[in-house]
């Protein structure tokens, strides 16, 4: 797939429910950003978990690591493509230049299958000069940070496993992708980087990261949208 296949009539930007609530200001300089590389773009607000019911051959640019699994495999007359394929391959963003600085990266769930995702965010994270010390478990075999386990198990259970997670981590420096991520990084007594902030020289911010009011404040959002 690529972003100037002619299959498909439009293209669509889908930032996902959890970036709007953390930092919607970077959603909004991407969607410019992409407008101003790519040709026409519109917004997609509608949550993954709603269908979008879109007309036509439809590609989604994403973000969220749920929103590439669903929008791939959920809702027909649409494909999708995540935002770090393009970037892996299109310079159309001057990286910033973080000296070698030595991170580690936390893989999200909904990627364990998708290593063409996996792939594009480490290329991101060497055209960023960032060296990446990989976990033992990562890629196709990387754990879930915890959060998977919300509503499964008690939520003190659950703030267990993200401890237990994060004490895999090799290096304090933490490389996430899904918001869900900064918060069970947070919780773990790391340091978590989300790779938009890293983009955009933004410190990472953990925000609302107890799980019971995260989730509440997700569940609304995505309800709304």
């Amino acid at each position: 797939m690529t972003i100037k296949d002619d299959t498909f009539t439009k293209m669509m930007f889908a930032p996902g429910c959890a970036l709007m609530l953390y930092k919607q200001q970077l959603a909004e300089k991407l969607f410019i950003l992409l407008n101003e590389k790519l040709g026409k773009i519109e917004l997609l607000e509608t949550c993954c978990k709603h269908d979008p019911q879109l007309t036509g051959e439809t590609l989604i640019i994403n973000i969220c690591p749920g929103c590439n699994k669903r929008f791939a495999n959920d809702y027909k007359d649409s494909s999708t493509i995540s935002l770090w394929e393009i970037l892996a391959k299109n310079d159309i963003i001057a990286f910033p230049d973080y000296h070698e600085q030595i991170m580690t990266i936390l893989d999200a769930c909904p990627t364990r299958e998708q290593e063409k995702v996996q792939t594009a965010i480490r290329t991101v994270l060497q055209k960023m000069n960032i060296t990446v010390v990989e976990p033992k478990n990562t890629r196709t075999k990387s754990n879930c940070c915890g959060d998977s386990f919300y509503g499964l198990i008690p939520t003190e259970k659950v703030k267990e496993q993200m401890i237990k997670r994060t004490a895999e981590m090799p290096v304090k420096e933490v490389v996430v992708y899904c918001i869900s991520c900064i918060k069970s990084i947070y919780i773990g007594g790391k340091k978590p980087h989300h790779l938009l902030d890293l983009l955009f020289g933004e410190e990472t911010q953990p925000q609302t990261y107890e799980p019971d009011e995260w989730h509440k404040e997700l569940d609304i959002y995505i309800e709304q949208h």
